[in-house]
């Protein structure tokens, strides 16, 4: 038995558009038969050839009904995977005796024998858009013609966009497929024909985060949205009941793949004892919450991936984790999850996340594209760069290159510190304009404030006993231009006689650092009795928090553009592939002790009220 698959979508849209009978022929639907339900017991099972023949027999026997009998037997040798048997028996159909959907799929089936013929203007034609009421199977089946019959037509811009199209009504692997040849066609494009539409969209159009997926991909860096931040998850529902929060939906069994034994068991205690306080804290309003089991994954890729089966064997509903890139890809590997997943990473490669997996992480390159455009928005337009020889500079680093120079910014040099080295000056004067930059008033530059003359500034990404070493030789280079960093400059604790040299330095991190975002457990409360919320575990450590926040939340993030959840790392929103993105806040350094900066976080209850509804994650 042969059949066929259509491209870009799965065999059950198509078993489901040729083995049913919608509407009939000119006399309306024909009377049930014996016969009848044979032939469509043999398309049920598999068996098309055998199908395709009974269904011609009914033709012949059946003469007000012939038309509707051959379309039948037509769609039947379709999945057959015989077209050209296909097209024979349907250049007998008469459109004009098809009502319905019948008439449809019928110049569907004629499109698809076109396009096999290398007909695409053919099957364009047959291809419209369905009026009103037409049913979705074939609604999504005319559009995937369509797609295929504009790709092969050479225009793989309208091709994307009608993929765009259907994509909000496809599931599984269907809907994975569809957005895998979106970006594919995209890409097909080329860099700079793609710019050129991206500049040609308007604000806030359905193409704007397919275009920059695509471009992206092509190595091209472009200026990320800002995060839409427009109504925190969990409010109060109508008719003022405190008793239900909006969108807080929790699974029966709830799976948490971790590394408890290994090189990355420090990692993932800090994240489990994270993803337990917040859960704990959970109860404090009678939130329903899961049974919760933690399986070890080691660190290893095999292991995550068998953890997963294996919680998904043991009735997990939802599963939260792994931590490390190679087991996140690992597990998309699979294709099609029967489980719900919220990763605690992202992918090593840039595929997109499967229909029903949403990525979370906290990643270097957040941080760069962040300071990036705070940079920016504060009128700063070139920028020197100084980056330690980690992973995570490195990373950080790259990002915010692509994010200010995509928004308008310009980079006059970088520095690359050496791990171990105490003196920077010599790189120092050769990264610093010939001229040396305006004086600033010290506490203007303490405060944040830009002289209006200075329109540079200095990006860092280090470890704070690096930067303790680098900032005093940089102002004693007489560069007072002021400086930004990611989280990494910040050891998690405060320590003023050793981080004086710090003074001025502006960050971005986790709100809950800081005791920043309220309703939460706080950190200052729980310092005494929980060594990971102390130092640089506590960003591990609020990342379980937030692990286990997101969980009842993730599907409403994704279904609710604009949505966000207030966690401890940040501003929380999901983009249109299941992305989380966080909005950190902004800390500064004064008389040596970090403090959040006015006005850089709405202050937003996160909320942990319980809801009326519960079930499958």
């Amino acid at each position: 038995m042969r059949s066929v698959r259509n491209t870009g979508m799965g065999m059950l849209l198509a078993l489901g558009l040729a083995g049913c009978a919608v509407v009939g022929g000119q006399h309306g639907a024909p009377p049930p038969s014996v016969d009848a339900q044979a032939a469509q017991a043999l398309f049920t099972k598999g068996q098309f050839d055998q199908a395709a023949q009974a269904y011609l027999a009914l033709s012949q026997q059946d003469p007000n009904y012939a038309d509707y009998y051959r379309l039948l037997a037509a769609e039947a040798y379709r999945q057959e995977g015989a077209l050209d048997r296909s097209a024979t028996v349907l250049a007998d159909v008469r459109r004009q005796h098809l009502e319905g959907e019948d008439a449809l799929r019928f110049d569907m089936l004629k499109a698809e024998i076109a396009l096999k013929n290398n007909d695409p203007t053919a099957a364009l034609a047959l291809t419209g858009t369905p009026g009103a009421g037409v049913s979705l199977p074939v609604r999504l089946r005319m559009g995937e013609l369509r797609a295929r019959a504009q790709a092969a037509a050479g225009d793989p811009w309208s091709a994307a966009n009608t993929r765009v199209d259907m994509d909000a009504q496809l599931t599984g692997l269907d809907r994975e497929q569809n957005r895998k040849q979106v970006i594919d066609l995209l890409i097909k494009l080329g860099k700079d024909a793609l710019a050129g539409h991206a500049g040609e969209l308007p604000a806030g159009d359905r193409m704007q985060p397919w275009v920059s997926e695509a471009l992206s991909q092509l190595g091209v860096a472009i200026a990320r949205p800002p995060a839409v931040l427009d109504q925190p998850v969990g409010t109060i529902g109508a008719g003022g009941n405190a008793n239900v929060r909006e969108g807080y939906r929790v699974p029966g069994k709830l799976a948490l793949l971790l590394p408890t034994s290994g090189a990355l068991a420090g990692a993932g205690g800090a994240i489990r004892d994270g993803f337990f306080t917040a859960y704990l804290d959970a109860g404090r309003n009678n939130a329903p919450r899961p049974e919760v089991r933690v399986y070890d994954v080691d660190g290893d890729a095999a292991h995550a991936v068998a953890a997963y089966d294996k919680a998904v064997a043991e009735g997990a509903q939802f599963v939260v984790g792994p931590l490390s890139r190679e087991a996140v890809s690992a597990i998309f590997a699979k294709g099609p999850l029967p489980v719900p997943l919220l990763t605690l990473n992202y992918p090593n490669d840039k595929t997109l996340p499967p229909s029903n997996a949403s990525e979370f992480g906290l990643l270097p390159e957040t941080e760069g594209a962040q300071v990036a455009d705070h940079m920016i928005d504060k009128g700063l337009t070139g920028a020197m760069i100084a980056l330690s020889t980690d992973d995570f500079a490195r990373r950080a680093g790259r990002a915010f290159k692509a994010e200010f120079e995509a928004r308008g910014g310009h980079i006059d040099s970088t520095i690359t510190l050496q791990n171990g080295a105490v003196n920077f000056a010599d790189d120092i004067k050769a990264a610093s304009p010939a001229e040396a930059t305006p004086p600033a008033d010290a506490a203007a530059v303490a405060n944040g404030e830009t002289p209006v003359e200075n329109k540079n500034g200095v990006f860092i990404s280090m470890k704070p006993q690096q930067a303790r070493l680098f900032m005093p030789q940089l102002r004693l280079a007489k560069n007072t231009m002021p400086v930004f960093g990611t989280s990494h400059v910040y050891g998690g604790v405060d320590d003023a006689a050793a981080d004086h040299d710090l003074e001025g330095v502006e960050f971005c991190d986790a709100p809950w650092l800081f005791d920043a975002q309220p309703g939460l457990p706080r950190r200052s409360d729980l310092n005494a009795s929980m060594p990971a919320t102390r130092g640089v575990a506590a960003r591990l450590f609020a990342f379980g928090m937030d692990a286990w926040g997101l969980a009842p939340y993730v599907d409403w993030m994704r279904a609710h553009p604009g949505s966000y959840f207030a966690g401890a790392t940040g501003q929380l929103v999901t983009d249109e592939f299941g992305r989380v993105r966080r909005v950190l806040i902004w800390a500064r350094f004064q008389e040596g002790v970090a403090r959040p900066v006015a006005g850089s976080l709405e202050l937003e209850a996160p909320a942990t009220a319980p809801t009326i509804e519960s079930g499958d994650g």
